[in-house]
Formats: structure tokens, sequence, C-alpha cells
């Protein structure tokens, strides 16, 4: 992950407008926001899907910085007042907490519009488009209203401090988070041109650890501290939200998270070592701590 980790931040350093760059004051946000931390997990997740089939390091670069533009979008306005109403993001101040609201909605704009951008330049083999634009509706599919991350925020802020289903439950994990952890497999198969069975197989363990990394990060709110999460803990039950530790408790909540890793690390055994790096990333999300 540190090896990954280190190709994303440098194309990603590359990508972006720099500092400087008139106007600086959203330039900068972008870059404080995208440079603050976090592990990268999703575009770590569709580097290791290229690699596993085989893919081209130079276009998959490419499609993990626009997902991590994405993700930070997401965040950037997931801790605005209007939302989530948080000071800290890995533990450092949230984007609209030193740039004002204003600037900080404006900066993940600017990430959502780089990022499709990005995708969009992605070199074509045989000067076709068409792989590149599965790729491009893919992704939007994922964040949008249906399925994905614009839907899952809807449900869990109306839903928030009121009885909530099962149903409601699954919906936002699935959709809020698990829908663009499970694009960045889906994506990256896309774009290495895998068949539609070996996408399939990858869909269902990207689902899989999508839902997995949601409960997690339900558990960690319960079980965490401020210091280890990098953002406050305790929130999600002090404003009523829907997780899994709410509905289920926190015993059967991690039995479900540690179930969900283990069906996800088995729907990659027809890969057999290639799959290593996936199952190591899968393993990852179950023992997480920050």
């Amino acid at each position: 992950m540190r090896q990954q980790k280190e190709i994303v931040d440098a194309r990603l350093d590359e990508l972006l407008p720099r500092a400087d760059a008139y106007p600086e004051i959203v330039h900068e946000a972008m870059r404080y926001s995208v440079f603050a931390g976090g592990k990268r997990l999703r575009p770590i997740l569709a580097l290791a899907t290229g690699e596993a089939l085989g893919g081209d390091l130079r276009r998959l670069s490419l499609l993990a910085c626009a997902l991590e533009m994405i993700h930070t979008y997401s965040l950037i306005h997931d801790d605005l007042p209007a939302m989530d109403n948080d000071d800290y993001r890995r533990g450092q101040l949230t984007a609209h907490k030193k740039y004002g609201e204003a600037i900080a909605i404006l900066a993940g704009d600017a990430l959502l519009t780089l990022a499709f951008q990005v995708l969009a330049e992605i070199p074509s083999p045989g000067q076709s488009a068409e792989i590149t634009l599965r790729v491009i509706c893919r992704i939007a599919e994922a964040i949008g209203t249906s399925c994905g991350m614009v839907g899952g925020q809807v449900v869990d802020l109306i839903t928030q401090g009121k009885q909530f289903t099962a149903d409601e439950l699954n919906y936002i994990h699935s959709a809020k988070t698990g829908a663009l952890i499970r694009a960045s497999v889906d994506s990256a198969a896309l774009l290495c041109e895998a068949e539609t069975e070996v996408r399939a197989g990858l869909g269902r363990f990207g689902t899989r650890i999508g839902l997995a990394f949601q409960v997690v990060d339900d558990i960690l709110d319960e079980d965490a501290s401020s210091s280890e999460l990098g953002k406050t803990a305790g929130k999600d039950r002090a404003e009523g939200k829907a997780t899994y530790p709410a509905m289920y408790g926190l015993e059967e909540s991690k039995s479900v998270a540690a179930r969900l890793v283990a069906e996800a690390v088995q729907e990659l055994n027809f890969l057999g070592e290639r799959a290593d790096a996936l199952k190591a990333l899968a393993q990852f999300i179950s023992i997480r701590r920050v």
C-alpha cells in the first residue's frame, strides 16, 4: 500500500493545478484536502485489480487519481455544516473550517470536474474511445442518485434521528460508501478489457468489501478514539445515524464485517495468486484502525 500510495500521490501532484496558479485559494484548498493523508484505498484497489489482470499502469494510474479526486470531493462536501458538520478530517481542520464554506464547496466541485477530465483523457487503445466511455459511465453511476454516493447521502440525511429499517441501512452503506469502492474494481476491470465472467467475480468481491468497509467504519466510530480516527469519534450514535451497531450491536456488527471480508476473499479464488494483493487489501479493511 505504501508503494502504490507513493505512485498515486506523485501522479496526483502532476494532475492537480499548482497551489500558486490563479485563482490560488481554490487550488490551495484542493491540494490541502487531497494531500491531507488518507489510505488511498480506492485508487490502490484499482491498481491492484489492474495488476491482477495485466493492465497498463499508465492508464490505470489516471483512473486511480480520478477515483481519489472524486472521493476527496465527497469528503469535503460530507463534512460541511449542512451535511455531517465535522471540524476535523484525517487529523486536521476540514476544508470549510480552513477556507470557509464557499471555497470548500467550490474546491469539491473542482475536484469532481477535474476527475472527469482526467478520465476522459485516458488514452484509448486503437484510437477507440468505447472503453473509456464505459469507465466514465460506470463511475458516474457509482456517484449518482439511484444506487450511488449522492443517493446514499440523501437517505443518510433523511433517516438521521429517526427509526430506520434494515433495507434503508443497507442502501445507505452500499450506495454512500460501497458503490465507489466497487466501481474502483469494476472500472479497472473494464479498462483492462476483462472478460464478462472475470468482471462479474470481481464485482461480487467489490460489493462485499465496499459494504464491509462501511460496517467497519461504523464499528470504529463506537470503538476507536478521535485521535485514532482523525475525526470526531462517537458522532454517529450522538446524532442518531443509521449504523450497523445501532441496529445489530457491536459484536454482531464485527461478525458481519468478518463474514463479508471472508466472502470477498473467496470470490477471488478463480484468479489464483494474481489476486493476492486484492485479498490482502480486503483483510486490511477488516483490521484497519485509521
